[in-house]
C-alpha cells in the first residue's frame, strides 16, 4: 500500500511538473523579454534565440533603472535538462557546451552583466560585484524554470566558472549540478601562490629557458623596443593607461611566463634565442603574452573585468625580484593601472575565504575541471572537504582543458560522475 502511495505522489510530481512548463513561445511573451532574434540553428536544437532579458541594475531595488542582459535561448525539449553556461565577460560568440551535447538538451547562456551588449546606460560601479551578478542569474534561473521544469546543469569557464561558483554560493538552491572549468579562487590582489607554482611546473631545463627568455629581452630592451613599437602601432595598440609603451612592453615580459604555461601555444623548441631578429623575437612573445592585454584597447574594453578582479575576485601580479635590476619603468605588480582615477576600490578579502569554506563543507555536486600547467592552477580549489564533489586535473593540461581533451577513462568518469549528480 505505501509503495502504491509513493509511486501515485511521484505520478502527480511529474504531471505536475510537465504541466508547470509553458511553451518557449510563449515564455517569449513574457514581459521581461524585450527582443527576440534567430541566429542560425544546429540540427540539434529546434530554436537557436538570442533575446534581451531586462534586469534590475540593483537587486535590492528593483523597481529602480534597469538594463538589458543577452542570453541564448538553444531550445531542444523543455522535459529535458538544461545546462546555462555563465559567460563571466561577453556572449560575441555562441557556443555549445560540450555538456550539452552529451546530455542532448536544452542551453542557455547569459552574457555577464556590464559586459557586451548587457550594459546599463549609465555605468555606476557599485552594482558590479558577485552578489548582484549571481542575482542576475538566480533571476534567469527563476524565470526560465517556467519553461525548463527538469534538472539545471550550471558551467563556465575561467572568469566563468567563478562565475558558476558565485551563483551557486549565493543561491544554493538554483542548480542541481555545476561544472566550472580552471576556474581560480584567488585570495588577494596579488595571490603570491602564482610565484611557487611558476618556480615548480613543468621541468627546470622548461623553467630555465622562459625565464631566460625573458631576461633576454628586458636587458637588451633597446634592441627589441623598436620592433615592438611598429608592430603595437601596426595593429593600432596604445599603452597610456599602462604608463607609456615603455612601461607596457616590461610587463608584457612579465607577463610572458604566466601565459606560457596558462595557454601553452608554443612548444619550448620555438622559444627564440639572441640570434634571432628583433621582430621575430616581438612576433613570438606577442604569440605567447597577447600585447593587446596591456593596450588601452583592451583594457577599457575588459574593465569591468579588472573591476571584479580588484574589488572581489582577486588578481596575480609579477615577482619583481627575479628581474629587478633589469626593470626601468615597473615598480608595482598590481594591475590597479587598469582602473580609472575617478573610481575609488577597496579589496574584500572575506569573500574568497567564505567561498572555500562554502566549498569545503556544503558544496555538493561540483565537478571541478583544471589543467595541470595551467598557471591559474595555482589557485585552483585543491580540497571539496567532506561534500561529494569531484576535482579532476588533466595532466600536462593548460587552461584550454576541457572534457573532451582529457585521457578517454578520465572523460568516461567525469561524464559518470555528472550523470550520477543527476539521478
Amino acid at each position: 500500500m505505501k509503495k502504491l502511495f509513493l509511486t501515485g505522489v511521484l505520478l502527480v510530481f511529474v504531471v505536475l511538473q510537465t504541466l508547470a512548463a509553458v511553451s518557449l513561445d510563449d515564455f517569449l511573451t513574457r514581459k521581461e523579454v524585450k527582443e527576440v532574434r534567430t541566429i542560425q540553428n544546429e540540427s540539434t536544437f529546434e530554436r537557436i534565440l538570442e533575446v534581451m532579458i531586462e534586469q534590475p541594475i540593483d537587486h535590492c531595488n528593483p523597481d529602480g533603472g534597469t538594463f538589458r542582459q543577452r542570453v541564448y535561448i538553444s531550445h531542444v525539449d523543455p522535459s529535458k535538462p538544461v545546462v546555462m553556461i555563465t559567460a563571466g565577460y561577453d556572449t560575441k560568440y555562441y557556443y555549445t557546451s560540450e555538456i550539452t551535447s552529451e546530455l542532448s538538451c536544452n542551453q542557455v547562456m547569459v552574457e555577464h552583466r556590464y559586459f557586451g551588449r548587457s550594459v546599463p546606460d549609465s555605468i555606476n560601479w557599485n552594482y558590479l560585484d558577485t552578489w548582484q551578478a549571481a542575482s542576475d542569474h538566480h533571476r534567469i534561473v527563476t524565470m526560465f524554470k517556467e519553461l525548463y521544469p527538469g534538472q539545471w546543469i550550471s558551467t563556465g569557464i575561467s572568469k566563468g566558472g567563478q562565475t558558476v561558483m558565485y551563483h551557486s554560493y549565493y543561491y544554493p538552491e538554483d542548480v542541481d549540478a555545476r561544472v566550472p572549468y580552471v576556474a581560480p579562487l584567488n585570495f588577494g590582489l596579488e595571490d603570491d601562490r602564482i610565484y611557487s607554482f611558476l618556480d615548480n611546473v613543468g621541468s627546470s631545463r622548461e623553467r630555465r629557458k622562459v625565464k631566460k627568455f625573458q631576461k633576454m629581452t628586458l636587458k637588451n630592451q633597446e634592441k627589441y623596443l623598436h620592433a615592438f613599437k611598429s608592430f603595437s602601432e601596426d595593429k593600432g595598440y596604445t599603452y597610456e593607461l599602462a604608463g607609456g609603451v615603455e612601461k607596457a612592453y616590461e610587463y608584457c615580459v612579465l607577463e610572458y611566463s604566466f601565459a606560457f604555461w596558462q595557454w601553452g601555444y608554443v612548444p619550448l623548441k620555438k622559444i627564440p634565442g639572441k640570434a634571432t631578429q628583433p621582430a621575430e623575437v616581438i612576433e613570438h612573445m606577442n604569440r605567447v603574452a597577447g600585447f593587446d592585454y596591456f593596450s588601452d584597447q583592451f583594457i577599457i574594453e575588459y574593465r569591468p573585468f579588472f573591476y571584479q578582479a580588484m574589488t572581489e575576485m582577486g588578481y596575480y601580479g609579477y615577482d619583481l625580484d627575479a628581474f629587478g635590476k633589469y626593470l626601468k619603468h615597473v615598480d608595482n605588480p598590481i594591475f590597479t593601472f587598469t582602473i580609472p582615477d575617478s573610481v575609488t576600490i577597496s579589496f574584500n578579502d572575506e569573500l574568497s575565504v567564505e567561498i572555500q569554506q562554502y566549498i569545503t563543507e556544503e558544496a555538493d555536486n561540483y565537478i571541478f575541471i583544471y589543467g595541470e600547467y595551467d598557471s591559474w592552477s595555482a589557485t585552483a580549489v585543491t580540497s571539496t572537504g567532506n561534500t561529494n564533489s569531484k576535482i579532476f586535473v588533466k595532466e600536462g593540461g593548460s587552461h584550454r582543458t576541457r572534457i573532451n581533451n582529457m585521457p578517454e577513462e578520465q572523460k568516461k568518469e567525469v561524464f559518470n560522475t555528472l550523470k550520477s549528480f543527476l539521478q
